[in-house]
């Protein structure tokens, strides 16, 4: 097994700090792209990007940008789920490049959820 060097641990460190950082509460708002192979097929790279893009714009430094698998829902991809800390986390589907600015804005930014892109608003957790 090949030792590591400083470099390699300062590119996991930075690889994984978004995550530390989430769960030490320093982020307001979690944005998950779903990327399941059905996500993916259906968009959610450019979804992705969309979203990494818009990010990077707005200079934001309390938003999170994250991946996960399939949620499930394959015919209403490409979804994301934005997750505002102290509200109700909101399911968005069939995205685009377009939403993802509108959504971005309206949502993560300014706090309010854009109702007529989303499946749904809450979770089973959710009281």
């Amino acid at each position: 097994m090949a030792k590591l060097k400083i470099e390699d641990l300062k590119r996991i460190k930075e690889s994984t700090k978004g995550t530390v950082n989430l769960r030490d509460g320093e982020y307001r708002v979690k944005v998950t792209v779903h990327m399941g192979t059905c996500g993916i097929a259906a968009g959610a790279r450019k979804v992705l990007g969309a979203f990494r893009a818009a990010l990077e714009e707005s200079g934001a430094n309390d938003v999170i940008l994250t991946t996960s698998g399939c949620a499930g829902l394959c015919n209403h991809e490409p979804m994301a789920t934005i997750e505002v800390r102290d509200a109700a986390p909101v399911k968005y589907i069939k995205l685009d490049e377009e939403k993802v600015q509108r959504i971005f804005q309206e949502h993560v930014i300014e706090g309010r959820p854009v109702a007529e892109y989303a499946l749904s608003m809450g979770s089973e957790t959710t009281h």
